[in-house]
């Protein structure tokens, strides 16, 4: 594919021409292709199972990042692909959108998502490196906030107040559930190819690889190097195993917390309407979890992140039993729930700077620091594939009851704590940074 470019390179611009813009392209399709696609299909009739099952399939793209990540060095540069991978997905989500009416239009969307993913996970790839490669590492620190910042501004855009205006097409203009996502899945598209075209006159290039023009056999001998490097690291399996665990509960939250809030009362679970769903995980979820990860990021800096890393493991988990709460109590106060969820997404935020910055710190330094940490975050994006495609299963062997599903969750989210107690720290203790506020 060959790259969409200006007739000249672009000048040089200031970081907040182009870094907000990027991360915000970057949140945009994470958040549609594991999220929003999951509410769609439970709109349009599909069970938990199937669901869990099949948009679980969509994390694998981010899996196997470390797998192509080296491939890409040698052709193109690394605005190039950025640029590619916007016009992708754009054109990816619009023909999800014109699916939509067709009769076999199940398997035609998944297959679109899955394009979309894979061009996410490139572009992830390919505008981390821009960010890394032309920001100095002082700059990078002042620009990390606005880049979190912005990644999540795309996923409250999209799981937030996009599912929110599917609920008002759909009850306030009495719209189809097709027509409704017609309109919002091909208004993602719109804004992706916005963003392609004004990266085409910001975005600037990135440091050309070392592999550039050099051809598939360097990149594939390079990438035998990396995969080596990085199996011989110290202790590199139990650090491996606290990575996949550290989330493992957390996992199932994000498949079925939102299938539980949608589910009828009958079926055990709130009856929240699309509108209430999105204000829930757009506004309130969101305004939590990044509360969250300030407070987390603030707290491992002071007490070193080999001290607070258990405390911000028991942080992420414990809460989990927030939705075992709901499940037994079942209110009908939305002011509650909203309470409990902010709750959970504000722990998940605080919690989670501990497993971003033990990837970062523990795992990733060396020659390949950008390729191992590729690799860490595969390994924790296998977390959500798994958890994700067992939690139909888990569901139908607890007779589809929420409460006993939620207490399975729980049960899942001591190891995780443990492990980390025992977790190996074989780089000393570094200053710790405010980790990004992204989850990508």
């Amino acid at each position: 594919m060959s790259a969409p470019s200006s007739p000249k390179a672009p000048r040089k611009r200031h970081p907040l021409f182009w870094v907000p813009s990027l991360y915000l392209a970057m949140g945009i399709p994470n958040a549609t292709v594991s999220i929003v696609s999951a509410i769609m299909y439970k709109n349009l009739g599909y069970s938990n199972e199937t669901i869990a099952l099949y948009t679980s399939q969509m994390y694998l793209p981010w899996v196997l990042k470390p797998i192509w990540a080296p491939f890409l060095e040698p052709y193109m540069t690394k605005r190039s692909w950025v640029l590619s991978m916007e016009f992708v997905m754009a054109a990816a989500l619009g023909l999800v959108a014109f699916s939509l009416p067709l009769s076999d239009f199940f398997r035609l969307s998944l297959a679109f998502f899955w394009i979309t993913g894979f061009a996410s996970a490139t572009q992830d790839i390919a505008g981390d490196a821009v960010f890394m490669t032309t920001l100095p590492p002082k700059e990078q620190a002042k620009y990390a906030g606005v880049q979190g910042m912005c990644w999540n501004a795309g996923s409250v855009l999209t799981s937030g107040l996009l599912v929110t205006l599917t609920g008002r097409l759909h009850d306030g203009l009495h719209y189809n559930w097709i027509m409704s996502w017609m309109l919002i899945i091909g208004f993602i598209a719109v804004c992706l190819a916005l963003c392609g075209v004004w990266h085409l006159r910001v975005l600037p290039p990135g440091e050309p690889s070392h592999l550039h023009g050099r051809g598939f056999k360097t990149a594939f001998l390079s990438l035998e190097e990396t995969w080596v490097s990085f199996f011989r690291k110290e202790k590199i399996w139990m650090m491996l195993l606290v990575i996949f665990m550290y989330r493992f509960g957390e996992g199932f939250i994000e498949r079925f917390g939102q299938l539980f809030l949608m589910d009828p009362r009958s079926a055990g679970g709130l009856g929240l309407s699309n509108t209430a769903i999105g204000n829930l995980y757009g506004t309130l979820g969101t305004a939590g979890f990044i509360a969250g990860a300030l407070l987390g990021g603030f707290f491992a800096a002071r007490m070193t992140l080999r001290r607070a890393f258990f405390w911000l493991a028991i942080g992420l988990n414990v809460p989990h039993v927030t939705y075992y709460f709901l499940s037994i109590a079942m209110p009908h106060n939305l002011a509650l729930i909203g309470a409990v969820v902010t709750l959970e997404k504000f722990a998940f935020g605080f919690g989670s700077v501990g497993h971003m910055l033990y990837m970062m710190q523990q795992v990733a330094p060396g020659d390949f620091k950008m390729s191992h940490y590729a690799f860490a975050t595969g390994v924790m994006a296998a977390t959500k594939w798994g958890t994700g495609s067992i939690s139909g299963f888990v569901y139908d062997a607890v007779s589809k009851s929420y409460p006993h599903f939620f207490l399975v969750v729980v049960i899942a989210s001591i190891p995780p704590i443990i492990l980390a107690r025992f977790a190996p720290f074989p780089q000393p203790d570094a200053a710790s940074e405010p980790a990004p506020v992204g989850g990508h």
